[in-house]
């Protein structure tokens, strides 16, 4: 059974400046949980499943259920005194008033850790992990439409993760038909064709080399931006892509229109379902693509410009490296975290950055009745 551990860090290469107060993480322990206990979790999952497009969050009551356990002094449900706010004559005690921040005050602190923080699940944007709709596709939050990015990624993540192309009680194929039904993979916005290795627009790490006074300087970007564009542009430079296995091969016959080879990668890098689609590329935009595309690109893959495209890289991986270094390799969120990681395994398998990178990732997983799911 899954069982929440707190401010606990006993991983090698963890590294912590508050002795790993306020960790979160859970860890599977096949011994943990009497038989009622299992009984009482499995109920809770079930009825979940039961009741996932009527209640489609969840309440942490795996957590709840350990904290109960282990604070025997706290009542999960302490019962209070209801008053109408609608009838006029009603006279609120000091009594009253009392009771109901007591009640309270118990309930939170029964979900309190001993070291004084509250742990929880904060889900995020869901394209991490998102919910499945009833038309069959992923959205990128709880209550969002199926997007094709949501949809193509968990698709292609549960095929890794082992099921079946007609797997899934029906889910996989339902999936794929919405795929195919929207225009197939091509039709998948930036960050899904970064993932997929498959018709992106250049992402040059040249522009980090940049002088950061002008403008377009990729520091000046927000945040969240400027974090991710890093390590992608990093892997695009590198043209990294994983062996291509039979598995890769069954994916790219289920999920595009046409025969792989046919497909047409210059048409392709500027689709986009109209699902996803939330600002069309102005007709300027779509130029500095193409000639960047068709200019660009070819003229940094020879000399002299070759030289510039490794200093560009050697420039791209100081920053990752400070960033991962910088935040004892949490990262500034879940996306720049994985892109980060693989980028060290693209540099060195064997790196100490790499296996630093391993021992945080369970930092960003939280199990609930719903699941597994990726914090943000």
């Amino acid at each position: 059974m899954w069982k929440l551990k707190l401010s606990q860090g006993t991983e090698p290469r963890l590294k912590s400046v508050n002795n790993h107060i306020g960790r979160q993480y859970w860890e599977f322990d096949p011994n943990f949980g009497a038989p009622e206990e299992r009984a009482q979790v499995e109920k809770a999952r079930n009825e979940f499943t039961n009741n996932r497009f009527q209640m489609k969050q969840s309440t942490d009551l795996l957590m709840r259920f350990q904290f109960a356990r282990e604070n025997s002094w706290a009542e999960m449900k302490v019962p209070t005194a209801k008053i109408n706010v609608c009838e006029s004559q009603v006279t609120v005690s000091e009594e009253m008033v009392r009771s109901t921040l007591t009640t309270a005050l118990r309930f939170y602190s029964s979900l309190q850790a001993e070291d004084g923080f509250w742990p929880g699940d904060y889900g995020g944007p869901l394209f991490l992990l998102p919910g499945l709709n009833k038309d069959g596709g992923w959205g990128l939050h709880i209550e969002g439409e199926s997007t094709m990015f949501g949809t193509a990624l968990s698709y292609v993540t549960l095929r890794l993760l082992g099921e079946r192309k007609d797997g899934g009680n029906g889910a996989i194929e339902k999936a794929r038909k919405w795929i195919l039904d929207h225009g197939g993979l091509t039709f998948v916005p930036s960050w899904g064709k970064m993932w997929l290795s498959s018709g992106n627009n250049p992402l040059l790490p040249e522009l980090w080399l940049l002088p950061y006074l002008l403008p377009i300087h990729p520091g000046r970007m927000w945040c969240h931006s400027r974090m991710v564009y890093l390590p992608m542009s990093y892997l695009y430079a590198k043209k990294f892509v994983g062996p291509i296995t039979s598995l890769v091969s069954s994916l790219r016959r289920e999920l595009y229109t046409l025969p792989y080879h046919l497909i047409d990668w210059n048409q392709a890098r500027n689709q986009c379902s109209k699902e996803d689609l939330y600002y069309p590329h102005p007709m300027l935009q779509n130029i500095l693509w193409d000639c960047l595309q068709k200019v660009g690109e070819p003229a940094l893959g020879k000399r002299p410009f070759s030289k510039l495209r490794k200093r560009a890289l050697d420039v791209v991986m100081q920053h990752i490296h400070y960033e991962d270094e910088n935040t004892h390799y949490i990262c500034l969120g879940p996306v720049n975290k994985v892109l980060n990681m693989v980028c060290c395994w693209v540099e060195d398998p064997n790196s100490e950055a790499f296996k630093c990178h391993l021992s945080r990732i369970k930092d960003y997983l939280w199990i609930a009745e719903d699941g597994m799911k990726m914090q943000a």
